[in-house]
């Protein structure tokens, strides 16, 4: 199989990287980021048998691309109750929530790294008869040793940012044959399949979003309703994944809202847990009280804040505040983050002004007013009063935005899924 030269320098730096990866690994697991009980996993070494009969292995980078995996996990099972189904990820967090949500048939392991040795010893052992990747997230080596297998592959819910499409055509020749690998891609958006339509020059459909029709998983009721009786009627709003350069117009809005009664409750969750000390530096030079969810305290009245320095807890945050800045989109240069688990958990969804990473998304949410756009401190604080005050977008208008942006997304690939199954030719 003749590579592109840029894609054979992948494979002989990633090799000789391979060496280091054992004890990278050992330091990201004291860490917290890998699991020390399963590394063997990383290095393409798992000790779990091959389930007998046909095998499916879908792959979902962290928890987002989890929760579409998963659904099309469920789904494709119940078509096809002679399948099992591999997932693999490559976080703590998404493990956990693939190990209470997946179904029976279903199993999780973690993703090797991109080494041409480990990528063939996982291909080697699982032996899969179909492969799917999610969204955007696809390892070089990984597709090669599965291409070598002659085992047909599919690219779904496939997202690619302006940033993302200039990068690959930085490098066409790789691009044009990783993509090539492909039986089907079901592009996610507009943006995503003109790209990929100019890098591959082959027709990709236009399958819609997936993540509008996943269902979250429901936070815990217990916890929920004890949190609930601790905070009891104090207005409370949320600050969803937030980077750098937010939580000073986060928290700046925060008191404006306290101004007018101090009462209220900001649940400030940054994006990256790990950055939750300079984020409560943040809040104390603003003179601003605070407890963190690590501590296991719940906020008592005289709190302003409550850091959530946890993982995997969105969905009760959500629960607990009828109005959500999704952040990411306050600041140029992230894109934005994902509506759609705030607006299934029934919060009201604040967004800024640069979210052209889901530029379709909310394009929907805007024809049908699901959203309120800040850009500042001063319009945030006023988009939170008019949430609290009953002025905001309804529930009804998020379920609408979100029938909408899907198109049908979820059908439409397990059609194609069980094409490549059946050996069928897909549909473009």
């Amino acid at each position: 199989m003749s590579l592109p030269p840029s894609l054979g320098l992948y494979r002989t730096a990633t090799r000789l990287a391979a060496p280091l990866l054992s004890g990278l690994l050992a330091r990201r697991a004291r860490k917290g980021k890998e699991d020390p009980e399963r590394r063997h996993e990383r290095l393409g070494r798992p000790d779990r048998p091959r389930p007998d009969g046909p095998l499916v292995w879908m792959h979902g980078a962290s928890v987002g691309e989890s929760l579409v995996v998963a659904s099309v996990a469920e789904r494709l099972l119940a078509r096809r109750p002679d399948l099992n189904i591999l997932v693999t990820s490559g976080t703590v967090t998404s493990a956990r929530l693939l190990a209470a949500r997946l179904p029976e048939r279903a199993f999780h392991q973690y993703i090797p790294v991109d080494t041409p040795a480990a990528a063939r010893r996982f291909i080697a052992h699982w032996q899969p008869d179909l492969a799917v990747f999610a969204e955007s997230e696809l390892w070089p080596n990984l597709i090669v040793e599965t291409a070598r297998r002659e085992t047909p592959m599919a690219l779904i819910n496939a997202r690619m940012n302006d940033k993302s499409i200039r990068s690959w055509r930085r490098r066409p020749d790789t691009a044009r044959w990783l993509l090539g690998r492909f039986s089907w891609i079901g592009a996610a958006d507009t943006r995503t399949r003109d790209g990929l339509e100019d890098l591959t020059g082959v027709p990709v459909s236009l399958a819609g979003n997936l993540k509008l029709e996943a269902r979250p998983p429901a936070p815990d009721a217990v916890e929920l309703d004890r949190i609930r009786t601790a905070l009891g009627n104090r207005p409370v709003w949320l600050a969803a994944s937030t980077h750098e350069g937010e939580e000073a117009i986060v928290l700046d809005a925060h008191l404006k809202l306290l101004a007018d009664d101090p009462a209220a409750l900001l649940i400030l969750a940054p994006r990256h847990p790990e950055r939750a000390a300079a984020v409560a530096r943040l809040i104390a030079d603003r003179g601003l009280t605070a407890v963190r969810r690590s501590e296991e305290r719940l906020p008592d009245a005289r709190c302003h804040v409550w850091l959530a320095d946890t993982l995997g807890e969105m969905m009760l945050w959500y629960a607990l505040a009828p109005a959500s800045l999704i952040a990411g989109s306050l600041v140029p240069g992230i894109g934005g983050h994902n509506p759609v688990e705030a607006s299934r958990a029934g919060t009201a969804v604040i967004t800024g002004p640069h979210a052209a990473s889901f530029d379709d998304l909310f394009g929907a949410y805007r024809r049908h007013k699901a959203a309120i756009e800040a850009a500042d401190a001063e319009s945030l604080a006023e988009a939170v009063r008019a949430i609290w005050r009953g002025d905001g977008p309804a529930i009804e208008a998020a379920e609408a935005a979100l029938a909408d942006a899907s198109g049908g997304a979820m059908e439409t690939t397990l059609q194609q899924l069980e094409h490549l199954l059946d050996g069928k030719a897909v549909r473009r």
